[in-house]
């Protein structure tokens, strides 16, 4: 698979929805994540990502205007021990509680389907990063329905051992708007992780749709020592 340009998947695609990117640094130093939101409608534009002891969390930037929020208020990032888990709705509890009782990360999402909104189905995709004794993995998992048919759910992991420095994979919820919305289709996508953390975030930011775009985390965590920075960039301020 050939890397692809995370700036022009970014640009070229109005409406990727929700993405995940999980990779490691091209000095090999630090294990590195992403996740962006984006909104169509006035509910979904109305938030804004918050920092959450070692996560964060998604809010409504004017509670007045909140409706529905069971599919757009959750924790995106939790950390358990070693383990930070990012994912684009509320199975991040599902994994974490799952992992706590020695689960592992595709049997704790077992328990769960794509989301509930048709006609789209949105996708429930999952990232898991797990750094030991200087050793760096992680997997992305997505659940979608098949074929846009809610009576049939396709699950897919990949799993990542000792990534490449440089490398990070890609995955989001819808190949580009419509309506419905179509799933994301294949593998993830193979792309760059520069070692700097305010230019990957600058990169993202300023590649999303201006019109649909909501918030976005970054965090790099040091492989060795799992100490780590974090970026959030709100639309709404």
């Amino acid at each position: 698979m050939e890397i692809v340009s995370m700036e022009q998947e970014l640009k070229s695609n109005a409406y990727p929805g929700r993405g995940i990117v999980i990779g490691k640094t091209k000095d090999g130093k630090k294990a590195a994540a992403a996740y962006f939101i984006m909104g169509r409608s006035e509910n979904s534009r109305n938030r804004v990502f918050a920092e959450d002891g070692q996560g964060i969390r998604t809010q409504a930037f004017d509670p007045a205007k909140l409706t529905a929020p069971s599919l757009i208020i959750y924790a995106p990032v939790r950390v358990l021990g070693n383990k930070t888990i990012v994912t684009n709705g509320d199975q991040t509890d599902t994994i974490y509680e799952g992992m706590d009782r020695q689960l592992t990360f595709e049997q704790s999402l077992r328990s769960r389907e794509f989301e509930p909104d048709g006609p789209n189905y949105t996708p429930r995709i999952s990232g898991i990063m797990h750094i030991e004794n200087g050793r760096y993995n992680y997997a992305l998992s997505i659940l979608k329905s098949s074929s846009g048919n809610p009576d049939s759910c396709s699950r897919f992991t990949f799993a990542y051992e000792n990534p490449l420095n440089g490398e990070g994979r890609f995955i989001h919820t819808y190949m580009h708007d419509g309506n419905p919305l179509p799933s994301f289709e294949g593998e993830p996508k193979r792309v760059e992780i520069p070692d700097d953390i305010d230019s990957f975030a600058d990169l993202l930011w300023n590649s999303l749709n201006e019109e649909n775009k909501v918030s976005l985390f970054v965090r790099y965590i040091d492989i060795e020592t799992g100490t780590y920075e974090t970026r959030i960039v709100n639309k709404n301020q």
